[in-house]
């Protein structure tokens, strides 16, 4: 019988129809290919997938639990939508500095308005003011502010100074906010990652129009090219491995030769070919068909087939017990038997004192002295 892979996807037309006629064409039978059907979803019902690429969850709840459901039941879905639902920006920040891939120096920002159901009581945790004076000179300016989740280059603001990023921040509502450094870069790129192995490299010029961001050509050139290029790929990979996704991008802006990760949280990355061009647009179909075609026929039924990062497992395989060692009756040695002469009886005497109380209460002193201090701060 067939391994059957599907696509789940909403508004892009290019991609999408390529890839499942690319698996159709390598799998020659063997594996196949179809845009995902829905007609009702049950709970701990399987519904024929062998693989699912996601390429709108996101966007849509409903298909979101549909893809946890199949999960569950053995499907190995692009990308694990239970990490996808937990992942955000600010993190993807955190967990690079951990596994040493340079990033942005970042401050988290509260949302400027409150959160529905919230009220001032809701904050009492939050010091008011913040730090300003630390964020400011940490960070510097010009700065750059975005959401801490999400994509797309929504809500993305340049600030100049304190003023300029309280009045953005003001429009942001209840986005919890990330305030980063600019890097001011001598070359830019978007790498895409599938599977965690194949890595295709991409000049990008972010301040270009959408259409024309593809259209550039590397700023460095011969051996420092070359190293700067195994760098690139190499970060790619570890953060990939670590944060679990099979299907990612990853921007670098590279400013005197390093490196910076920018934005690597893009389970659905752009794959339209009016966007990237004809000759990444053939990459990602490509590897994107391959790897499908890969995880079919590794499936397993009424197993995990869904990817999982490797920060997760560290964390899991930590908190196991560690297994004792058994011994076999073999290796079980009787003891060699003694005999004690008996011990006369002698008289003895209690001892005393020979218990003494764990906590004793202190003597009160004649004179106690008691401060009272007066709460300087308000009500909220």
């Amino acid at each position: 019988m067939a391994k059957k892979v599907g696509i789940l996807f909403g508004m892009e037309d290019t991609f999408p129809w390529a890839f499942i006629d690319k698996v159709n064409e390598l799998g020659k039978g063997k594996v196949i290919a179809e845009s995902v059907q829905i007609d009702k979803v049950q709970q701990g019902i399987d519904y024929g997938y062998d693989v699912i690429i996601d390429r709108i969850s996101q966007e849509v709840p409903f298909y979101r639990a549909y893809l946890k459901n199949a999960s569950l039941l053995g499907t190995a879905v692009i990308n694990n939508p239970f990490w996808w639902s937990a992942d955000e920006k600010f993190f993807n920040n955190c967990l690079s500095l951990q596994i040493g891939v340079p990033v942005p120096k970042t401050i988290l920002l509260p949302s400027n308005a409150r959160p529905d159901d919230t009220t001032d009581k809701s904050f009492r945790n939050l010091k008011a003011p913040l730090d300003w004076d630390y964020i400011f000179n940490y960070i510097g300016f010009p700065a750059y502010m975005k959401p801490h989740s999400g994509g797309g280059w929504k809500s993305v603001y340049r600030v100049e100074n304190p003023e300029d990023l309280f009045k953005k921040h003001g429009e942001t509502g209840q986005l919890v906010m990330m305030l980063q450094e600019e890097i001011v870069f001598e070359d830019y790129y978007r790498v895409y990652c599938l599977g965690q192995k194949y890595v295709h490299i991409m000049p990008y010029e972010p301040r270009n129009e959408p259409h024309l961001r593809y259209v550039t050509e590397p700023k460095t050139k011969g051996e420092e090219h070359k190293k700067l290029m195994e760098k690139i790929h190499d970060y790619t990979i570890k953060l990939n491995k670590a944060l679990g996704y099979d299907f990612n991008t990853v921007e670098f802006a590279i400013r005197n030769g390093v490196p910076y990760a920018i934005d690597f949280c893009n389970p659905a990355p752009d794959a339209d070919i009016n966007s990237v061009g004809q000759t990444n647009f053939n990459w990602i179909v490509e590897h994107a068909a391959k790897l499908a075609i890969e995880k079919a026929l590794a499936h397993t039924e009424k197993q995990n087939n869904t990817s999982w990062g490797t920060f997760l497992k560290s964390a899991i395989a930590s908190a196991k017990p560690k297994a004792k060692k058994t011994v076999s009756k073999k290796e079980i040695k009787p003891k060699a038997v003694v005999k004690k002469p008996t011990p006369k009886k002698t008289a003895t005497k209690p001892a005393k004192n020979v218990v003494k109380k764990a906590v004793a209460k202190p003597k009160a002193n004649k004179k106690t002295t008691t401060a009272k201090s007066k709460s300087t701060s308000k009500k909220k």
